[in-house]
């Protein structure tokens, strides 16, 4: 036998003892980035639209672009490990006490941490079919089962997850709005689940899309952790603040909560940049409005056009929406032959649709010109 097979061997040898449901996981797929699409079809980067992965098409807000600039001189350094300055920030916009902020590395750190802090072999989670593809993950990761309930309208169904706990469950995951469906739950509903919950089950409540809400159906979430000490809430700077590639989340939870999920946090999780960042865009809210507004206009222009081409579509509360084309993956490669990127989501259960981040006017008249044109040759 040669040495070369023989290493070979043992380097099979050494991933057999990794943990089966670490060997069972089949990794997050993101949206396909801009580059590797020019690179695959030859276009260039410039004449191609990326309307995959929910970031903000404004891209980030002109103060912290301004602190970013003004903070690169401090790259050498260590951020501060414990983010002060970030949490006293979140501490004043939303009356807690900074002991009860958790920050992460974008809010798929924060939603792992619950993870790792609350599961292991043995517990279990529940979340909805249709949700984001982290809870399933972070909690195979953990070695804990998962609990997938049906989905109502493609939506969450609070009772039928309620039902679903058992005496071995740890975390129940809720996303509102969901991504990919865009569906969202009333503050009221909500209520009546965290009460109906176990108090001894930790509830994560993603709000990554809270700012895409409309005023009037935004909970403030914040105020509930007095009454319900097994509460998460989970946001993020990556969205509506325009942060997506400085990695930047946070979680408001209860003290006890946070010091268990600051056991499991990674040291400097959050680089410098992104605390000075975020501090700056979180005090920047004429821009978090103006996203706002531009996300609702997009929304408008492209369910019309859905109803006029003749499309169903699911009614979303995030900044993006879901239609349905009825083979998804085919008009999706069609539409990267044209240089406009857009997300499959088979892997939820859903290959008949595609998700469609609401882009700047011109990205939305692009990618709802090509589809039109794709849609024509697919029937």
């Amino acid at each position: 036998m040669s040495s070369a097979v023989a290493r070979d061997e043992v380097v099979l040898d050494v991933c057999e003892r990794a943990p089966a449901y670490v060997r069972g996981i089949a990794p997050y797929q993101p949206g396909k980035p801009i580059s590797e699409l020019a690179r695959e079809l030859g276009l260039r980067e410039e004449g191609i639209i990326k309307l995959a992965s929910n970031e903000n098409p404004l891209g980030a807000s002109p103060k912290a672009l301004a602190a970013l600039q003004a903070a690169l001189a401090e790259t050498g350094r260590y951020p501060d490990g414990n983010g002060f300055e970030l949490k006293a920030a979140l501490s004043r916009k939303y009356g807690v006490s900074q002991d009860r902020v958790v920050l992460g590395n974008g809010s798929n750190d924060v939603l792992e941490m619950a993870a790792r802090a609350f599961l292991a072999p043995g517990a279990s989670a529940v979340y909805s079919q249709h949700a984001f593809a982290v809870y399933p993950l972070a909690t195979q990761a953990t070695g804990a089962a998962g609990i997938e309930v049906p989905a109502r309208d493609f939506g969450h169904d609070l009772d039928a997850m309620a039902a679903a706990v058992r005496d071995d469950t740890r975390i129940v995951f809720i996303a509102n709005p969901n991504n990919p469906t865009g569906t969202w739950i009333a503050p009221a509903d909500l209520l009546g689940f965290l009460r109906k919950v176990p108090a001894n089950v930790l509830v994560v409540l993603d709000e990554a899309y809270n700012e895409y809400l409309e005023p009037a159906q935004r909970g403030d979430s914040a105020r509930w952790l007095d009454e319900f000490p097994n509460l998460v809430i989970s946001r993020t700077f990556s969205k509506a603040y325009g942060l997506a590639g400085l990695r930047v989340g946070y979680a408001l939870v209860r003290a006890e909560v946070a010091d268990l999920m600051n056991r499991v946090r990674q040291p400097f999780n959050v680089s410098h940049l992104a605390q000075v960042a975020a501090i700056a865009a979180l005090a920047d809210q004429e821009f978090v409005q103006k996203s706002y507004e531009l996300n609702r206009e997009g929304m408008q222009v492209l369910t019309a056009a859905f109803s006029r081409l003749g499309l169903s579509w699911i009614p979303s509360h995030a900044n993006f929406v879901t239609f349905k084309v009825g083979d998804g993956a085919g008009v999706f490669q069609s539409l990267l032959k044209q240089g406009v990127i857009v997300r499959p989501i088979g892997a939820y259960g859903m290959p008949g649709h595609l998700r469609v981040t609401i882009g700047t006017q011109p990205e939305n008249q692009r990618f709802l010109s090509v589809l039109e044109s794709v849609l024509a040759g697919h029937r």
